[in-house]
């Protein structure tokens, strides 16, 4: 039967590669809601491309331009926030969530609560309310497919296994641009050097969180809540050539590891037919021609984000979304010329010291942690301009 798909973040570098699968199959695959940021056209050739029936985008400015792109179409278009959240929990089968962000939360708990399959791209969701969102998914019938390379990794793993045999779960990082950096090119990275990720291509924020092994410490996090491990049954292996996608150690002494070249149209497939398999277009992985694997433990005195990510975890309740929304802020002020590099986990360290919230009782209390989170941020960041 045809598999009807929504996509959250259609016109980002996950909806592209999702996207280019769907294309390839379109028998397989009916793609039946979209939703974008900004890019109303883009937006506008994805529905031509596909036939979407609803098309969102997320800016109300931006309404009336998708409004009058899409004349003459089959698609209807809305926009804002309550358009976001009927996108997600429509007619689809599955939905693939690939909303940078906390912006991406509201859709995301709405596509679980209609128990649909949800392939999550967005770490934040499960970030700032794993607890919430993964007990949702359990009393609405609903599985969450993930979609990173290393949760989608660990998941194939896992395939079959019983938890109580599995000792440790390992996720691999790159170590990014400034893995073997200098603290003199650390102290003065720029945008440019952090973006330029050496393996995998990536937008903006994910690119600096990876430079910065952020990114690592919220999966740290997502791994808890999608896995139900504790902090000291996960840990963090450096792997440069990004081809082993993480690793499962087993009671008995066994570890399990997936391979594949670093391509997102891998683990995207994985979940799309999950759970069958198809065919990618995806470089096939030539271990003789990579010659050699090389692993090490992260330096945390280099990547302290992945201290403060392990210390959240552990302190749980609302420290999560602190550390998510003060990195999120941090990352945009470095993109944008105001912070340093080291200033990002800095900041990030700083509101956690300020922000002592009650743990949330809903999603309502998540997004009202987050907008405060953001308020104290700024505040330390106008205290250290003074």
């Amino acid at each position: 039967m045809t598999r009807k798909i929504a996509i959250l973040g259609a016109t980002g570098s996950i909806g592209k590669s999702t996207l280019d699968l769907i294309e390839s199959d379109p028998e397989r695959f009916e793609v039946v809601a979209v939703t974008a940021g900004t890019n109303a056209e883009a937006l506008a050739d994805i529905v031509r491309r596909t036939g979407a029936r609803l098309a969102v985008i997320a800016d109300e400015s931006r309404r009336r331009d998708l409004e009058e792109l899409l004349v003459g179409s089959n698609c209807r278009a809305d926009a804002g926030q309550a358009a976001l959240v009927e996108a997600a929990g429509g007619e689809s089968d599955l939905v693939i969530a690939a909303i940078v962000g906390c912006a991406g939360l509201p859709p995301v708990m709405a596509a679980v609560e209609a128990g649909k399959t949800v392939a999550l791209a967005n770490k934040e969701a499960l970030v700032t309310a794993g607890e919430l969102m993964t007990r949702s998914a359990q009393a609405n019938g609903s599985t969450l497919l993930p979609i990173d390379s290393e949760h989608n990794a660990i998941f194939q793993c896992l395939a079959g296994a019983r938890v109580e045999h599995v000792l440790r779960i390992i996720l691999t990082a790159s170590g990014g641009p400034f893995r073997t950096a200098s603290a003199e090119l650390i102290a003065s990275a720029t945008p440019a050097q952090a973006v330029a990720h050496p393996n995998w291509t990536m937008g903006a924020k994910i690119s600096v969180d990876s430079a910065t092994m952020m990114n690592k410490g919220l999966e740290l996090i997502e791994a808890h809540y999608l896995f139900g491990l504790p902090s000291g049954r996960i840990d963090v292996l450096i792997h440069p050539q990004s081809v082993v996608h993480s690793l499962v150690e087993f009671v008995d002494g066994s570890v399990l590891a997936q391979l594949g070249s670093p391509d997102m149209r891998i683990p995207i497939a994985y979940a799309l037919a999950w759970p069958e398999r198809i065919s990618t277009p995806a470089k096939r992985l030539d271990l003789a021609g990579v010659g050699h694997l090389d692993f090490e433990s992260p330096d945390l005195s280099r990547f302290p984000a992945l201290r403060l990510a392990r210390e959240a975890l552990e302190a749980g309740g609302a420290a999560p979304i602190v550390l998510n929304a003060a990195n999120e802020v941090a990352v945009a002020s470095f993109l944008a010329g105001k912070l340093s590099f080291p200033g990002i986990a800095q900041l990030v360290e700083a509101t956690l010291g300020r922000c002592d919230f009650a743990p949330p009782a809903s999603i309502r209390d998540v997004l009202e942690i987050d907008r405060e989170t953001r308020l104290r941020v700024g505040e330390l960041t106008a205290e250290a301009c003074q």
